[in-house]
Order: C-alpha cells, then structure tokens, then sequence
C-alpha cells in the first residue's frame, strides 16, 4: 500500500487548477475573473472548515522552540506554505493578467490616485450620502474595547495621531464596514472617459475619505483587514431535545468562531498587524499580506454590473428531452414506459420541476416524500411541496439542517412546510442525510378494474436546487420501477421512523451496504484479472479519501485491472508508481461547469453479466461512506447505461482541453492547451443559444 498523498494539499491542487482557468487565452475575460473569485470562495472555505486543526496546532506552538523531525507539525507548515503560495499566485493573476486584459477592453477600477477632479468630486459625494452614515469608528481604550469582527466581514485598522476629544493620546481605532454597503461602485459614464466603464471600489471610496471619519485627528497609518473564523456549527445532537432550536441558536453566533486567518493589505505597517495578530491570537502562519483588496469574492458584482456580453460565455439553454418527453405530455404516463435520464445542465431541470409539479396537481397522487440537502433559500421544489401539503396531500419531507452554509435556509423552509402540516423530519442522529430522492405514490386503476398504489420515483447525483443545476453536470433518473421505487420507501421509512427495514434489493445505501458493495466489485474486478479475464473500472466521483477503497484500488491494480479515475477534487491515491500503481490512471477536468457527477462502472469478465454501473449521491470519502445517508443505484437499462458511458465516462477519459493528469507526487499537469473539451461535446449535443 503506498502512503497517501496529503488531503489539504489535494485540495489546495484543486484550486490551483481552478486558478489556471483565469490564465486561459480561451476563457472570456469576465469568466477569467470569475474564476479568481471561485478561487477566492473555495480558500475561505479551506480555512473556516479545512485548516481550523492545523492553525489550533501552529497557535499551541507559537511559542515553542520549533521542533524538527515531527512530519505532523511539518507537514501542517508545508500545507500553510502552499496556501500562502496560491494565495499569492491568485493576486499576481489578478494584477497582472485579468485586470490589464480588462482595461485593454475598456473596463477598469480607479483607485483614489488615478481618479480626475469629476471622479474624485462624485466619488465625495457618494461617500458622504451612501457610506458616511453608517461607519461607526471605534477608538480603543479600557472603556472601548476591541470590537467584535465577525468572520469575513470588511474592516479598517487605524493609527491616528494627535489627541482624542479627552485630551488622551489613545492612537488606535477600528471601522467595521457594513455588509449592506456595496463592494463595488460602477461611475455613471458622465464621469468616465468614452467607451470606457469605471469601476471603484468601497476599500477605496472610504480609504480616501478615512480622515473625515476622525475629527481632525490625523491619520497616520492605516490597513483594511479581514478575519476567517472556524464556521462548523457544534452542537452535541445526544444532548440537544431539540436539534432545529439547537442549530437556530447556533447560527447567531457561527460569525464569531475561533479566528483563523488574517488578511490585510501588504502595505499594512508592521505594528498594526503585530496588533490585529495578538489581539486574534493567531501565530504569524496565519498572517496573509496580499496585494489588492482583502476580499476578492465581492468582485462578483462587477463581474455583473459590466455590460460586455463578448467577455463573458455565450449564454447557453439547457433543452427540454423532446425526443424522450414530448413537452406538455404526462411525465407520470411516460414513466409507466420506461426509465428517463437527465444529463444536467445540458438537459433542462425544468422536467424535475415539472414532475413534481404534475403529482401536486394530480388528484390521484396521495403522497410526496422528499430528500432536501442544499436547495438554497428561493425554490420552486420547495414551494410545490408546500402546495401540496395545503391540497391535503401526504408530504414528508426529510431536510438536513446541517449542510454546511445551508443550515438558516432549510430551518425557514423546514417551519414553513410544519406550517402547513406537512411532516418534517431532520435525517438521522450523527449522519447528514445526503442522498438526493423524491418519491410520489399515486393511486391507479388496473386494466382489470383492480386499484393499486403506484410509486414514481426521482433519483439524482446533485441537489434539488435549480439554480447549481444549471452550473453543476449531474445526473439524474425519473422511474417508475417497482424494485428501485419500492427501495427508496425504504429508505424513506427507516428516515422517519428509525427502524430497521429490510435490506433494499438493487438501492445500495450508506452507512450499511454501499462501501461493502463498491469494494466488492473492486475485489471481482481484482479476481477476474488474476484469471486472465477482462478487468477494468471506470469511476467519476468529487473526492477520493477512504483509505479502504483507495487500497482495494491499488490492489486490482496490481492484480492487472485497468483503473480509470476521473476525480475532480481531492484524490489521495498516488498513480503511476511504478510496479504500484502504475495501472491507475487519475484525471481532472475543470471546464465551464463544476463537475458533480458520481458514476461508476466494473467490468470482471467478457459477458453482459459481468459489468455493473452505478450513479450515485455519494463520492468516496469516509464521510460519505459511513457518516451520511447516500444512496447509489444500478442503470438496468441497457440503452440508458450506454447513454451515461458515452456522456459521463468515455469523454472524460479523453478530454484535451479541460483535463489535467495527476502525477504520483499528487501535482497535475493539463493534458494539452486545445483539442476535444467533454464539456463544450456535451453542450453541442443538447443545449442551444439562449
């Protein structure tokens, strides 16, 4: 077994490939700068969730001699050297490739000294009417403590000088920045030069109006600064009565964490930034002087306030599957037909929609269970169950109140769907439920005259939420089979009433069947190379961590399977070491679209029989395998399953322009600059020009 590579590390490699698509002649400009903001996203991420143990290591240690020899406490100060290193790339691509290329293009941001008279003048007024009244300085002193910043908001440190309105010599004040204010101020082209859109930033309105906000004192020196907190909600569920109260209490002080990182600009003097660093108590690792705005995520809005459709992708459209599903027909009829799969975002998500919204509107449909995990604070899904609750249907739906940075909205549609009688459950103690199911039960009538309860079923690799349907590739099946449907009541049983159910015949489901599942295909596959026979896997998941599976990898390996992975995010497995595994093949593609997708095909002999393909909710972490509800199911279908080998698996494998290859080191390297993109195939297959 060879030593797995470094998750933090995996991770901070993800971003860095994220961050070469703003680097890419071939992006659109403005996409170019999305990416920067994706990358700016997912780091925030890595530190409020990711890297809390490791700064808790480095603070416990500050003041320690530094101990050599210890590969834990190394290893946590070359993944902190990492994240300093692509934290610093993402600003020099920043500064010096997407901000020029934009100005090349007529749009720009001024700073204070390279406004005109006109811009300086309108920019005055802006502050004194938008800004000015809501920044409250804060001077410190015994009665004036330091403030609590909250994570990932926008303050200022400032040295002053001179003597207070007391006639004291207190020199250091803070401004928090409301998170009303905008980030970005597009000038109105009266004030900008022609053909040109002139942006300014907030950082930059108040830096030049700092002074105003002081009375006359003199501002000597002065830094933005920002701070990222630990944000994992921590509630003890054995000890909680109630876990949605627990969690609604929680959220109230989630911005206010242990503090993690320090961002302030480089310029920052040395003491304003020893200061921010003791009062924070944070070691100097996590000090990031970075060259530009502390927070490049809310440049967002000036991705959306320029008016340049050529910088941005061609708007695409997402087609409804008229060839499977006549618009306007019955989805219920057609499901008594067969099997129906959704390639998302190629194919519309409106035919979810509309399924359920056809069995709230069917009086013969007597009920709807749902799985909710991430499905964001506006829904149609959600307002058509809450529908269907007031036209007396059966609803229950399970929402995991617990998906990270999604917990306030599922808590509001959890009491608005109780409002309406409909019966809510939150999952299961200690597991997130992360299977993503919808199952509507409708009451039919036979040719025999014989009435019977009917299920229909939805199942799906990615989350009821519209609107990432339209960013994320997923895949979902609408079906009407009396086995899978009958599986996923099971499931649904066991959610709300804790039970134990009988085992589902074809669903494989976590914590119980579907670890033990996968590696026993691996193991089939790993038997059938030893005897000579055909072998190969083929499997597109987010991550690969679990050390159990990554082992019964390399050991089909050895034995002489071919071993395709295709693995958009971490992926702790080193291939190509030779004589190891040499045989595994990992490969990443980061395109237009994120890439969700979880399918996974083993083959372990020359006939029909022995080969299985699953889609699946769940990657291959030890998380999803045995501390969430996940759910994987079996394609049966056989134009179906060459459908999701041809659309999910063999493009991948043979993606140029997106695709990057994992060396053993755990670096990648991108397959070539051009050529064959899976996802731009994909989108000429099925999507059209919006």
């Amino acid at each position: 077994m060879p030593a797995l590579l470094n998750r933090e590390r995996a991770i901070l490699e993800f971003n860095r490939r994220v961050l070469a698509q703003a680097r890419r002649a071939d992006v659109p400009l403005l996409e170019r700068l999305r990416y920067i903001t994706i990358v700016s996203s997912n780091m925030d991420e890595f530190f409020e969730v990711r890297f809390a143990d490791a700064i808790g290591a480095m603070r416990a240690a500050k003041d320690e001699a530094p101990a050599d020899g210890d590969p834990q406490r190394d290893d946590l100060r070359a993944v902190a050297a990492e994240a300093h290193a692509l934290i610093d790339q993402k600003y020099a691509v920043f500064n010096d490739v997407v901000m020029p290329a934009l100005q090349q293009h007529g749009i720009v941001i001024i700073n204070h000294a390279e406004r005109n008279q006109a811009q300086r003048e309108w920019v005055a007024r802006f502050f004194e009417r938008e800004v000015q009244p809501l920044l409250l300085p804060v001077g410190l002193d015994p009665a004036h403590p330091f403030p609590l910043v909250a994570n990932k908001s926008l303050n200022f440190i400032v040295k002053l000088g001179g003597q207070d309105a007391f006639g004291r010599e207190n020199s250091i004040a803070i401004v928090k920045v409301p998170r009303a204010l905008p980030r970005v101020i597009r000038l109105p082209a009266a004030v900008c030069p022609p053909g040109t859109q002139a942006f300014v930033l907030l950082t930059s309105v108040i830096r030049a109006h700092l002074q105003e906000l002081f009375g006359g004192r003199p501002v000597e020196s002065f830094s933005q600064f920002r701070v990222t907190r630990d944000s994992d909600l921590e509630v003890d569920e054995d000890d909680v009565a109630n876990l949605r109260q627990a969690l609604r209490s929680g959220l109230t002080t989630r911005h206010f964490g242990e503090a993690i990182r320090l961002e302030v600009v480089a310029s920052c003097p040395e003491p304003l930034w020893r200061l921010l660093l003791d009062q924070f108590d944070l070691p100097k690792a996590a000090l990031y002087l970075v060259n530009g705005p502390v927070n490049l995520v809310r440049l967002n809005q000036l991705i959306d306030q320029a008016d340049a459709p050529a910088l941005r992708f061609a708007p695409l459209a997402a087609r409804w599957p008229e060839h499977d599903l006549p618009r306007g027909s019955s989805i219920l009829a057609r499901l008594r037909q067969g099997d129906l799969l959704l390639h998302h975002p190629f194919q519309s998500f409106d035919v979810v929609v509309e399924f359920l919204r056809e069995a709230v509107h069917d009086p013969a449909v007597l009920a709807i269970k749902q799985t909710i995990y991430r499905t964001g604070s506006q829904s149609v899904l959600m307002e058509l169950l809450i529908e269907a609750a007031r036209r007396g249907k059966d609803v229950c739906v399970v929402v995991e109140l617990k998906a990270r940075f999604d917990e306030e909205a599922n808590i509001n549609w959890a009491e608005r769907l109780e409002a309406v009688g409909a019966q809510v459950v939150y999952g299961i103690v200690g597991f997130k439920t992360h299977a993503k199911l919808l199952l509507v039960t409708r009451r039919e009538t036979t040719r025999r005259g014989q009435t019977v309860l009917r299920r229909y079923a939805h199942l799906s690799t990615g989350n009821y939420n519209p609107s990432t349907a339209r960013l994320y590739t997923d895949v979902g099946m609408l079906t009407a089979d009396a086995l899978l449907t009958a599986d996923a009541d099971a499931v649904f049983h066991q959610l709300a009433s804790l039970t134990k159910v009988r085992t589902p015949r074809h669903l494989l489901t976590a914590p119980f069947a579907l670890h033990r599942r996968l590696v026993a295909h691996i193991t089939q596959v790993a038997d059938a190379a030893r005897a000579g026979r055909p072998a190969r896997i083929v499997a597109k998941f987010n991550s690969l961590t679990e050390p159990a599976m990554i082992q019964a990898l390399v050991q089909a390996a050895q034995a002489g399977a071919e071993v395709d992975l295709i693995v958009r995010g971490a992926c702790m497995l080193p291939p190509g070491i030779p004589g190891v595994t040499d045989r595994i093949r990992v490969r990443s593609v980061v395109g237009r679209f994120l890439e969700h997708t979880r399918a996974m095909y083993f083959r372990w002999g020359e006939s029909d029989a022995d080969e299985a393909l699953y889609l699946s909710s769940a990657d291959w972490m030890g998380r999803n395998m045995f501390r969430r509800i996940e759910i994987a199911w079996p394609v049966r279908d056989a134009r179906l399953r060459q459908r999701v080998i041809d659309e999910c698996l063999v493009p991948y494998l043979h993606d140029q322009r997106d695709a990057w290859v994992q060396a053993s080191d755990g670096s990648y390297q991108r397959v070539a600059e051009s050529g064959v993109s899976a996802q731009a195939a994909l989108a000429a297959r099925y999507m059209s020009p919006a």
